[in-house]
């Protein structure tokens, strides 16, 4: 349960973010350890309450217009370690410990592609798990 503490230190996160016209903040999400960037998702204030209530990531999914925490299908769960916000408050970063992988493609990064000189995208780091082993479909 929150006490009354972190419940303030919430609300004046809150004064300071600019969340979008959607009602949206886009969040970095870096693994800890590596420095890594595994994603970049956007959270909705009840994604950023519930997950700094809980110290897991939660994201709002867009495309089903719904909350999801990030994981939760996989058991992939990212434990935020760290909460940096920028400069102008429109964008947050979260340091986390990630289980396995960040990617619902198999990698630990879903920036898994890079793009080549001649304008390529080549694979650049090797699969960590099955999406077939995880995911129905």
């Amino acid at each position: 349960m929150k006490t009354q503490d972190s419940r303030l230190k919430t609300q004046g996160l809150f004064k300071i973010l600019r969340f979008n016209e959607q009602g949206l903040i886009p969040t970095v999400v870096q693994d800890i350890t590596s420095k890594r960037v595994l994603t970049l998702c956007y959270l909705n204030r009840e994604a950023l309450r519930k997950s700094l209530a809980e110290g897991k990531v939660y994201v709002f999914r867009r495309s089903q217009r719904r909350l999801m925490l990030k994981g939760a299908t996989s058991g992939h769960i990212q434990r935020i370690a760290r909460v940096y916000v920028d400069c102008e408050g429109k964008s947050l970063l979260f340091q986390v410990r990630q289980r396995v992988a960040g990617c619902h493609a198999g990698y630990f990064s879903c920036y898994f592609r890079r793009l080549g000189p001649r304008g390529t995208l080549t694979v650049s780091e090797r699969r960590v798990f099955d999406p077939a082993n995880v995911y129905e479909t």
